[in-house]
This record gives C-alpha cells, sequence and structure tokens, in this order.
C-alpha cells in the first residue's frame, strides 16, 4: 500500500514537472524597442495590430507581437490609426506562439499556444509583388 501511494506521487511529481512551462520552454524576450521594428500589419478580420521586429538586427523578422485592436479609423489625410490594448495578446518568437490572455506584458505568466510555428507573412504579403520579392 505504501509502496503503490509513493509511486503514485512520484509520477504525479514527473507528470507536473513535465509539463511546467518554466521549465521546458525558453523564457519569452521582452517586446522590443519601435527602432528594430520592421514592418506593422493589420489583420481586419482577427482586428489585430501586429508588429514585426529583428532582434538580431539582420532586417528577417524573428520576433511579432499582435495587440487587439479596440477602433479602427482613418485619419485626414487617408493613414489608418489604430486604437490598441497597451499590450500584445499574442507572441510569435522561437518558433512558439505565445498567449497572454491578461494582456499584462512580458512577465511570465505566458502560456505556449503552439509550438514548431513560425509567423506566416505570406497571409498578408505575398511572396511576390510585381515580380520584387517582399
Amino acid at each position: 500500500m505504501a509502496y503503490r501511494l509513493l509511486s503514485t506521487l512520484i509520477f504525479s511529481a514527473v507528470l507536473l514537472w513535465s509539463s511546467s512551462p518554466a521549465w521546458t520552454y525558453d523564457q519569452l524576450p521582452v517586446e522590443p524597442d519601435v527602432g528594430t521594428r520592421l514592418d506593422e500589419l493589420y489583420d481586419h478580420e482577427a482586428r489585430l495590430f501586429i508588429a514585426l521586429y529583428s532582434l538580431a538586427g539582420d532586417g528577417r523578422i524573428d520576433y511579432v507581437t499582435a495587440r487587439v485592436v479596440r477602433e479602427y479609423a482613418r485619419s485626414t489625410y487617408g493613414n489608418p490609426v489604430y486604437q490598441t490594448e497597451a499590450q500584445p495578446i499574442f507572441y510569435w518568437w522561437n518558433h512558439t506562439m505565445w498567449n497572454d490572455p491578461e494582456q499584462d506584458g512580458v512577465n511570465g505568466n505566458e502560456r505556449v499556444y503552439q509550438e514548431n510555428t513560425d509567423f506566416d507573412i505570406s497571409r498578408y504579403k505575398p511572396c511576390l509583388f510585381n515580380g520584387q520579392p517582399c
């Protein structure tokens, strides 16, 4: 009886340890400075303002954030104006999509939403535009 209880406790501890994202995944970096932003996108369908960054500084997208858009309008000059939440709800980094339902910034409570995935920019921009690569 004691052996069964001990083995159940050990199994539960191993299961809890292996499912903890703090031990399993790399720590998500904080949102980079606006100066490293390469591009911005607006997803009309999902109502998300998406910012594309290059943490490595090599011009390749390696970090993406998505904020919920509260309001969308056009300025007098026709430029889009977005009123967004202060912090992102989604992050893409290191082939992982993270979710932050509290939208309180990167502070360790983010959850892995999907692994082995990258941000698919082709949904928003085709591979070629007028014969030029994007």
